[in-house]
């Protein structure tokens, strides 16, 4: 199906595709898809899990949506993308080496350039896009982006380098980070959701964040919701409640083992927290994925 600007945050897991300019986000989401997004012209810029990450013309850029991102205005930047997500049931599906799912699952992006990977990436792109509309060839559209990801995941490898972007990740050329915005605003709130991606799996609080930025806690508040979008309590939940679906999927741990490591202090707030985002219980999402 293809999504109109108000309707991508609130997709439900499907096979979609989008093209042209980037939707307005009001406020970080997530989602159990893997998405795939192709830069035709201009750029696009994340708040991916803590970091500012950007994504350049002639660049395919993979990740799983589970990590709370949000597209960042470029501006007068005029963008042009493709944007292809596929339920990340199907994707563990393909029974991928555990290695590529590991990447896949890591809080970051996988970028590459589209050069590397098939004669034209976007005319690949745009016929998925025009199948999908036509309603009539998902399941080809699905063989030809499971082989698309095979490639783009055999490169990492082949690379030798971890080419992603994120806290702290990535030794390849195109690995470094964007720039936050060093004043004002949007700079103590990128301050504060980088503090958060790095101390999450600790007891952390609001006050925490707000004292990390030198700001007092109610002024802290005020400005994270007002640039972000979302309390930074609730984007704490959903930092801790995106690793634990990754360790749900990716361990045999068991949840409380898996509660404890996602930065959750106590069973039952662990529980009500992780129904409340993902709309099942953990047990139950881990039998979804097996």
């Amino acid at each position: 199906m293809a999504l109109a600007d108000d309707e991508v945050e609130l997709a439900e897991p499907a096979l979609w595709v989008r093209q042209g300019a980037p939707p307005v986000m009001r406020r970080p989401h997530r989602h159990d898809d893997l998405e795939l997004n192709l830069v035709h012209a201009g750029r696009l810029d994340y708040l991916f899990g803590g970091s500012y990450l950007r994504v350049e013309a002639g660049e395919v850029a993979l990740f799983w949506g589970g990590t709370p991102h949000q597209l960042v205005d470029p501006g007068a930047t005029p963008t042009d993308v493709s944007w292809v997500h596929i339920p990340l049931t199907e994707v563990l599906s393909w029974t991928l080496p555990a290695e590529q799912v590991a990447v896949l699952l890591r809080a970051w992006l996988v970028v590459v350039p589209a050069t590397a990977l098939v004669r034209d990436v976007a005319a690949l792109f745009t016929s998925w896009h025009h199948d999908v509309l036509d309603g009539g060839h998902s399941t080809v559209v699905m063989l030809e982006a499971q082989a698309f990801v095979r490639r783009v995941l055999a490169g990492v490898a082949q690379d030798g380098s971890d080419r992603g972007r994120g806290p702290g990740r990535g030794r390849g050329p195109t690995a470094e980070p964007v720039s936050a915005p060093q004043s004002g605003a949007a700079g103590r709130a990128a301050e504060m959701a980088q503090f958060v991606a790095e101390h999450y799996r600790s007891p952390i609080t609001a006050s925490d964040v707000a004292r990390a930025v030198h700001l007092s806690p109610s002024h802290a508040m005020t400005l994270f919701k007002r640039v972000v979008g979302t309390t930074v309590g609730t984007y704490i939940a959903r930092c801790r409640v995106a690793e634990a679906q990754r360790l749900l999927i990716t361990s045999d741990r068991t949840t409380a083992e898996i509660a404890h490591a996602a930065g959750f202090t106590a069973q039952s707030s662990f529980y009500d927290t992780f129904r409340q985002v993902c709309g099942v219980a953990p047990g139950d999402y881990r039998r979804s994925f097996r």
